[in-house]
């Protein structure tokens, strides 16, 4: 009886156990089924959904900066010489400023430019945002290489060849060049259709004279100064190729309507933006049957009406450097430059003269504080910038040396592999 009495708690007890294990899973699916935070099942049909917000960690930076920093990063400036300055120091630490250029004016010699570069990066440590350090490096008779290097063809004798994959090795030559010195960003190519033969500011600067050869060339030659790191602005939006005025000096004018431009102009630039273009440059042109009142540089029906919302791009644009008489002739310079962030460029270029550059900063600042261009239309520039900044992981890093020799030995290489080159 005893030995019964036994086995029958036995048997009780492992009922006990059982249950209890097969409760405790149960309770544990339970818990591993519903979200956490306070978020409900999909158990539950009359439970309110709850999605949970996507940060963006560049919409979060541009809230913690001041005005000034955002203002700063919509202007690019130059320098007066071979060396950094008071007005350059003043520039980064006072203003903000999102990048400078060089021009020839700021070159002697490799050891020079490249002191002054990394004088330039050193000064905006100050600075929590890396600058963009531009120039104009196309090739031909528009070249900021110090006197050291070799020439590099131009982009009409390339453009002759009429071959994609020389245009490529010819971006790729001029993408390195400009990596070498620790800049990021160069003004080229040239994607106008030189279809005035009177038109000398372009002239051999272009690929050719129809939108297919500039189209298969000058593409070809912005991806390979894309695939060397350096970031690529094609120019000039929406074409400078059939003008017969120079646009240092006056204001050209275009008697073209939408229709011949989206067949004709518009074309490598379509190309471009299909192909991932970082930032396009704008022209000081007028086009009166598009736009009466304002060049394509601060024209709303050129940049937001075409070229942001008809072709689609969402990408950086940048003006032609605002202190060329095209502008300062006709044109109050800090006017000009709040009419162009107001149209939709995002980068206001000033080339010279430090007191022109500071009348920008403050005409632009000014109108950002009262209001004349909203905070919204501010903050999409500066994620534009900042996005790009982002894209090619810019950072102040110093440079010792460049490599003078092994660029002219690709130089030298590409004339060996393309005789019909040498002049």
């Amino acid at each position: 009886m005893r030995k019964k009495t036994i086995a029958i708690l036995g048997i009780v007890s492992l009922v006990l156990v059982l249950g209890f294990v097969f409760l405790s899973q149960r309770i544990n699916l339970q818990d591993f089924n519903t979200p956490m935070s306070g978020q409900q099942g999909g158990n539950n049909p009359t439970a309110p959904s709850e999605e949970t917000p996507v940060i963006d960690p560049l919409k979060e930076r541009i809230q913690a900066m001041t005005l000034e920093e955002k203002v700063g990063q919509l202007v690019m400036v130059g320098v007066d010489g071979y060396e950094i300055n008071a007005n350059a120091q003043q520039l980064i630490q006072n203003y903000h400023v999102g990048g400078f250029v060089l021009l020839k004016k700021n070159v002697n010699d490799t050891q020079q430019m490249l002191k002054l570069l990394n004088a330039l990066k050193d000064t905006n440590g100050v600075n929590k945002i890396p600058l963009f350090l531009a120039l104009d490096e196309e090739g031909g008779r528009v070249s900021r290489m110090p006197s050291e290097f070799k020439k590099m063809p131009s982009s009409l004798r390339v453009g002759a060849q009429n071959n994609g994959a020389l245009g490529k090795r010819m971006g790729e030559i001029l993408g390195r060049e400009v990596k070498e010195f620790g800049m990021n960003m160069n003004f080229a190519p040239v994607l106008d259709i030189f279809s005035n033969p009177k038109n000398t500011v372009i002239g051999d600067r272009a690929f050719g004279n129809t939108p297919e050869l500039v189209s298969k060339v000058g593409i070809q030659a912005m991806g390979g100064i894309q695939d060397q790191g350096i970031i690529s602005v094609v120019k000039h939006f929406p074409g400078h190729g059939d003008t017969s005025v120079d646009s240092h000096v006056g204001l050209p004018r275009v008697d073209y309507d939408l229709e011949r431009l989206r067949n004709f102009e518009l074309v490598p630039f379509a190309e471009a933006i299909a192909n991932d273009v970082d930032a396009i440059m704008l022209a000081h042109i007028l086009l009166p049957k598009i736009d009466p009142d304002y060049p394509a540089s601060f024209s709303e029906a050129l940049i937001s009406d075409i070229l942001r919302k008809e072709m689609s791009y969402d990408g950086v644009v940048i003006t032609d450097d605002m202190t060329m008489g095209a502008i300062v002739e006709n044109y109050s310079i800090g006017e000009a430059a709040v009419k162009s962030i107001l149209a939709g460029s995002d980068i206001v270029l000033v080339c010279h003269d430090f007191a022109k550059e500071e009348a920008v900063l403050k005409e632009i600042l000014n109108a950002a504080e009262t209001g004349k261009i909203p905070s919204d239309r501010i903050d999409e520039s500066v994620y534009r910038v900042l996005k790009l900044k982002e894209k090619y992981a810019l950072a102040d890093r110093q440079i010792d040396s460049v490599d003078v020799q092994g660029i002219n030995a690709e130089i030298e290489q590409l004339y060996k592999n393309y005789p019909a080159l040498k002049g």
